[in-house]
């Protein structure tokens, strides 16, 4: 509670609510942008309207930063910052707090995901780099960023894919529901068979699961269940039931039926799929 408080410090309530004092003007090449942004560049998207209108008004919220040595780091306002350049401003309004590293990730983190910002994969490493630089659990970034647990642990499932798949979700052009079906897959070639015929016949996310489904299903017959001393031909019902698990959690599900009552069986890959499955039937 104490470090969500603290981040809320960071952050400008509103122009006409900071004292005049506290907001400076100072010269734009004196303010760098943060290294802890976890967006990868800045989407052209509305920049256009938002230059245009930094050159009618100028800067109606100041710029958050902090000082490092005779420079200014950029804590918040990275997009207001690149289209004041883009206006030719000279001078732009800044307010000066304190704030640690893992503050600055942090903030840029929640500033970015409130405006949905930011792509699934810049996000799934921002997660990372609060866990592995400082120590958080998944637990502690999702109370940070406003996430439940399982939705961290879906996103950072996303970093277990193949490059070129991270790079088309990172620029828009797969889902991040496609990443995260992919992502189930633990055989890197058949992750990037599945991906690309994906791609070239433009499946829906329901579709892709659906394949995924298919595909994995192969490995043991359709229909059949292992064990004993032959394969066991399912009842035509229990095949279905099988099946609808299978689309419905993107996940291997066998069923074992007995002489009398039976078992589930519902593989996953990590213990990120675990919490993805449990999410799923949990809602």
């Amino acid at each position: 509670m104490e470090s969500r408080k603290g981040l809320r410090s960071l952050i400008p309530t509103g122009t006409l609510s900071e004292p005049e004092s506290l907001v400076q003007e100072v010269p734009v090449d004196r303010v760098r942008p943060s290294r802890y942004q976890p967006r990868k560049g800045t989407e052209e998207e509305g920049m256009a309207e938002l230059v245009e209108s930094i050159r009618a008004h100028g800067i109606l919220q100041p710029l958050v930063v902090r000082r490092q040595g005779n420079q200014l780091e950029l804590i918040a306002g990275e997009r207001r910052l690149e289209a004041a350049k883009e206006a030719g401003l000279q001078r732009v309004p800044v307010v000066v707090r304190e704030a640690s590293d893992r503050e600055m990730l942090e903030l840029a983190l929640v500033e970015n995901l409130q405006r949905e910002d930011i792509n699934p994969i810049d996000a799934a490493q921002a997660y990372q780099r609060l866990i592995e630089e400082f120590g958080l659990t998944q637990e502690q970034v999702a109370q940070r960023v406003g996430k439940s647990r399982p939705a961290v642990a879906n996103t950072l499932r996303l970093l277990t894919l193949s490059a070129p798949i991270q790079e088309m979700i990172r620029h828009g052009r797969l889902e991040e529901g496609h990443g995260k079906i992919l992502a189930g897959i633990e055989d890197r070639r058949l992750q990037l068979r599945v991906w690309r015929t994906a791609v070239r016949r433009d499946l829906s996310v329901k579709a892709t699961a659906a394949l995924v489904s298919k595909l994995l299903s192969d490995t043991v017959p359709r229909g059949t269940i292992l064990g004993g001393p032959k394969t066991v031909r399912l009842d035509p019902n229990l095949e279905e039931v099988q099946s609808r698990l299978r689309d419905r959690l993107s996940a291997r599900v066998l069923v074992h039926p007995k002489a009398k009552g039976g078992s589930i069986e519902i593989r996953y890959a990590d213990d990120a799929d675990l919490d993805r499955i449990y999410s799923e039937i949990m809602g």
